[in-house]
């Protein structure tokens, strides 16, 4: 019976010990993805800031400048694509929507993001654009890949519509989570106007006409949590100016917006308690489990051994040896 017994554990312990790389290693990339109808929305300010007044075509200090970018899964698409492409794709739909101190809108530009679900690698196809402008993605942009590294990235910046190097600054820590530190600097860059402009009858191509140019630059800085590549933090020390052409006074230039852009402290707090629920789930399946099948394995081995063991010492054999002794010789009576 403890022979029978220990060899069922001995099959539960090969059992646990080969699932536990194959958790890791099989499992985990196949599971582990960005749902194709994900929706997410977030605030940022600018407190205070500077943005162009375009009735003097001058810059003025406003109290706040307010950013809201919302990101929705477009299903649809993602399921389109998938078709052709052969693997799980996202295709993300966002908008980046400045609305000034009284809340009325100063840009918005949309985007279409289409990338891989589970290594975060842009998927290229029709529909990728930046306001409206067909662009071909490199690199990254709004999340990192699972299991981020301590090494630079490179990330696509929608206003140049071009990629660079995002680069590693560190280990930190955030609301209490540790978190991988990143930074990218985008030099000044001549960078096209949005399609939709704040003021009525003025477009594009009209300012583009007079000679008038937009130019960019900023320090784009990420906080991210390594096991989810989710960002918790995000801010950007942020200018932007319109020069030259008939547009301006004396044909100069003029700050159109600056600021230091952050992220509002309510949306700080909902992304963090949010992460924190994803990377117990993401380390499920890269430590937890793993490491628990291998130890109960183990566990299970040492006992079906001691089993083992215990069944050889006190088994038929054991008897069977006892019986069969030679006899010890009888001392002989005396009469």
């Amino acid at each position: 019976m403890r022979r029978t017994a220990s060899l069922v554990l001995l099959a539960f312990a090969v059992f646990f010990a080969a699932l536990s790389p194959l958790m890791r290693w099989y499992a985990f990339p196949r599971l582990a993805k960005i749902p194709p109808s994900q929706y997410q929305d977030m605030v940022l300010e600018a407190k205070p800031a500077t943005l162009i007044n375009y009735g003097t075509m001058k810059a003025q200090q406003v109290p706040k400048v307010t950013i809201v970018q919302t990101l929705k899964g477009n299903v649809a698409a993602s399921d389109r694509i998938e078709q052709t492409a052969g693997r799980d794709v996202v295709v993300w739909d966002t908008l980046s929507y400045v609305a000034g101190p009284d809340g009325k809108m100063v840009s918005e530009i949309p985007e279409r993001y289409i990338f891989d679900a589970h290594s975060q690698a842009p998927v290229h196809a029709t529909g990728e654009m930046v306001d409206g402008d067909p662009v071909r993605r490199q690199g990254i942009e709004y999340k990192w890949p699972f299991l981020t590294e301590k090494r630079d990235y490179t990330y696509f910046d929608a206003q140049t519509r071009t990629s660079a190097p995002i680069h590693y600054k560190g280990t930190r820590t955030f609301h209490g989570l540790e978190v991988y530190y990143f930074e990218q600097t985008i030099p000044w860059t001549k960078v096209p106007l949005p399609k939709k402009m704040p003021v009525k009858g003025i477009t594009p191509q009209a300012v583009e006409k007079m000679g008038t140019t937009r130019w960019y630059t900023t320090k784009r800085m990420f906080w991210v949590e390594p096991v989810t590549g989710a960002p918790v933090n995000g801010q950007e020390i942020h200018k932007e100016e319109l020069r030259g052409g008939d547009l301006l006074p004396g044909g100069g230039k003029v700050t159109a917006f600056a600021g230091h852009v952050k992220m509002r402290d309510d949306y700080v707090d909902s992304t963090v308690a949010l992460v924190t629920s994803q990377r117990t789930l993401v380390l499920l399946l890269t430590s937890y489990l793993p490491w628990g099948f291998l130890a109960l394995g183990a566990a299970l081995l040492s006992l079906a051994l001691y089993l083992e063991a215990r069944s050889r010492r006190h088994g038929p054999g054991a008897a069977d040896a006892d019986r069969f002794t030679e006899p010890q010789p009888q001392p002989t009576p005396t009469s």
